[in-house]
């Protein structure tokens, strides 16, 4: 049965303001995650802005953790250099290769630190060829910054073990090495302490990207401005207009 064109009218009004207030608010969105994104940005460089924290001041729950992210930290211990773990797919700049993670046994404290030693390439050849980097025996000083432990990549095969991994669990490697570690790790930084070890530490920001969403707010609430001005012009302007003109 055909729509009157009151019907037709009606359809096309109720379409519109779908169509615009789901624009409109799927702009609105994208500012909002832009601004929150910008005041975590802020308070990341405001932590970064704080005196180091030193073992005993590291967080014991994962809840605390989170607040210590991006604190300078200043940590002596000794490695233990048997757990070390070579994390597959990193990439640093524009390379791919390894993370170097190494366990920190903290001095005064019963726990260890996952320490995000640094990066290294792989071998194009033998991805399997790990490259030899020395891991200074004996007590230890380590400057760097808390941060999350790494990031999970995905991998098909289920979790895997040894010295080369895709990923690495806090959980499970505690129990698997008898180790105690505290709930973060350590990004390590440049020092006079790691100079020669070939180890690449450019360790990348958390993503702002604040320009991606203005860019997608812009587009939500240009759809919206187009959507609105196609309405006004063939459902009220053009009609007047063709009224106006017949003889």
């Amino acid at each position: 049965m055909a729509l009157s064109a009151t019907g037709r009218a009606a359809v096309i009004l109720l379409a519109t303001l779908l169509g615009v207030t789901l624009t409109a608010n799927l702009g609105a969105w994208q500012l909002r995650r832009a601004a929150q994104k910008i005041a975590l940005q802020t308070a990341l460089d405001s932590r970064a802005q704080l005196p180091a924290l030193t073992a005993s001041d590291l967080a014991r729950t994962a809840a605390a953790a989170q607040v210590q992210h991006y604190r300078a930290v200043h940590l002596r211990g000794h490695w233990v250099s048997a757990h070390s773990v070579f994390l597959d797919n990193r990439q640093m700049g524009d390379r791919v290769g390894f993370y170097l993670v190494t366990p920190l046994q903290l001095e005064g404290r019963p726990d260890a630190v996952l320490v995000q030693r640094g990066w290294v390439p792989r071998d194009q050849r033998d991805r399997t060829l790990l490259p030899d980097v020395p891991t200074p025996t004996g007590r230890v000083d380590v400057v760097g910054h808390i941060a999350p432990p790494p990031a999970r990549l995905y991998e098909f095969a289920a979790a895997a073990s040894g010295v080369i991994r895709q990923n690495l669990d806090l959980g499970e490697f505690a129990a698997e090495t008898g180790l105690q570690l505290a709930p973060l790790s350590v990004q390590q930084s440049d020092s006079a302490a790691t100079a020669g070890d070939g180890l690449l530490r450019a360790w990348p920001r958390p993503a702002v990207d604040v320009q991606m969403h203005y860019g997608y707010a812009f587009q939500w609430f240009a759809m919206s401005a187009l959507m609105t001005g196609l309405y006004v012009w063939f459902q009220l302007v053009r009609p007047r207009l063709k009224r106006h003109v017949r003889p």
